[in-house]
């Protein structure tokens, strides 16, 4: 069976990349998601769970950064420059994958202080939130993408039905 490359990445140097690429930064997200909802319910924008919340949020910011720098560098950009794509699904998973720089490092951001300034307690955290679930639906595009065959989607490769795709 053919892998994209993150699944790949995922499956080798067990159980290290599963835990840097995926368990550290979706229990951080998962963390702020899970604080926001008490947050925003409640409306106490001060105390223990304000403070786990910022704290996972500027970590994972910080985490993410780190993985989409590494991963530009010696992943991306080789597989560019080297040809070394598998296919759409393969560019799509990676890229999704790697579009959560956006959603998590604006998290990060706003709670450094660095953006959304001038906004009250309430709508940042409705800010947060938002960006969480930009994040949820990267990740997720990411998983069932690198999941696939990521020959599937070539021209002429044979569909799921026996037929092909494209001409």
């Amino acid at each position: 069976m053919n892998m994209t490359h993150y699944m790949e990445l995922l499956a080798v140097d067990q159980p290290w990349n599963l835990l840097i690429y995926m368990a550290v930064p979706v229990v951080l997200a998962e963390t702020v998601a899970i604080s926001e909802l008490y947050l925003l319910h409640t409306r106490i924008y001060e105390g223990p769970v304000r403070t786990l919340n910022r704290a996972a949020s500027i970590l994972g910011g910080i985490w993410f950064t780190g993985i989409f720098v590494h991963l530009m560098i010696n992943a991306v950009v080789p597989l560019t420059t080297g040809g070394g794509w598998r296919g759409p699904a393969d560019v799509t998973a990676v890229l999704s994958y790697l579009a959560g720089i956006v959603p998590l490092g604006g998290i990060a951001l706003i709670d450094l202080g660095v953006i959304a300034k001038g906004r009250d307690e309430h709508a940042k955290m409705g800010l947060h939130a938002a960006l969480v679930g930009v994040f949820l639906v990267v990740a997720h595009i990411a998983m069932i993408f690198g999941m696939m065959d990521p020959t599937i989607l070539m021209s002429g490769t044979p569909g799921p039905i026996g037929g092909h795709m494209g001409h």
